[in-house]
C-alpha cells in the first residue's frame, strides 16, 4: 500500500509580492527551497492562514537570501502582499517507509528568514 505523506513545509511565510501577469507558479528564495528539499518545477499546496483560501501550483526559486516569496499567474488573485502562508510538500511512498518517515518542517520569521527547522510537530493542548 502506498501512502501519500507530508515530505515538508515552509511554516508561517509571508507573502512579498503578487504578480497576477506572471505565467503563473510561487517564486521562493532559493535558499528556503533548498532547506526544505522542495525542488524547482515540483508541486505544492499553498495555505492562506488570512483567507483560508487552499491552491496548488508549482515552485520556481526565487533570489537567494532575499526572502522573497511571490505569488504568481491566477493563483495571486488568492493572495495579497502581507499574507501569511504555509507552503506544503508531499510525496508518496511504501506504507514501511512512511511509517518511519519524518518530514523537513521549516519554520521562518517575518522576513522569511529560518528560525528553525523540525521534524515533529506537536500538538499543544
Amino acid at each position: 500500500m502506498n501512502r501519500i505523506m507530508l515530505k515538508s513545509k515552509i511554516h508561517r511565510a509571508t507573502v512579498t509580492d503578487v504578480n497576477l501577469e506572471y505565467e503563473g507558479s510561487i517564486a521562493i528564495d532559493e535558499a528556503l527551497l533548498e532547506c526544505a528539499g522542495i525542488l524547482p518545477y515540483e508541486k505544492v499546496d499553498i495555505y492562506n492562514i488570512n483567507n483560508g483560501v487552499r491552491f496548488q501550483t508549482y515552485t520556481i526559486p526565487a533570489p537567494r537570501d532575499s526572502g522573497n516569496i511571490c505569488i504568481n499567474g491566477a493563483a495571486a488573485r488568492l493572495a495579497t502582499k502581507g499574507d501569511i502562508i504555509i507552503i506544503a510538500s508531499y510525496s508518496v511512498m511504501e506504507d514501511s517507509e512512511a511509517r518511519e518517515h519524518r518530514p523537513v518542517l521549516v519554520y521562518v520569521d517575518d522576513k522569511n528568514r529560518v528560525k528553525s527547522i523540525k521534524s515533529s510537530i506537536t500538538q499543544s493542548l
